[in-house]
């Protein structure tokens, strides 16, 4: 059973969850956006990335990436996922 800290105040701030299978997540609890590590400075790190992209950061997938990756928009996802997933 996974278990949760929280260092919180205000619903502003990081909550911590320590997954079952050793890894942490942390969820940000203004925006709900989490990602998880190993430790809970690598999971701190996952958040700040996964922030950036919801808040509009990253760059946007593109028809070329799509192609370059071998994946065709009507497909069931049934096949390989890329290496890099």
């Amino acid at each position: 059973m996974a278990s949760a800290t929280r260092d919180a105040s205000n619903g502003e701030g990081v909550e911590f969850i320590h997954e079952d299978d050793g890894s942490i997540t942390a969820r940000d609890i203004e925006t709900g956006v989490a990602s998880f590590g190993e430790t809970k400075a690598e999971a701190l790190r996952m958040l700040a990335e996964a922030i950036e992209l919801h808040e509009g950061g990253g760059e946007p997938l593109t028809d070329e990436d799509i192609e370059e990756w071998g994946l065709e928009e009507t497909e069931s996802g049934d096949k390989e996922l890329p290496e890099f997933m």
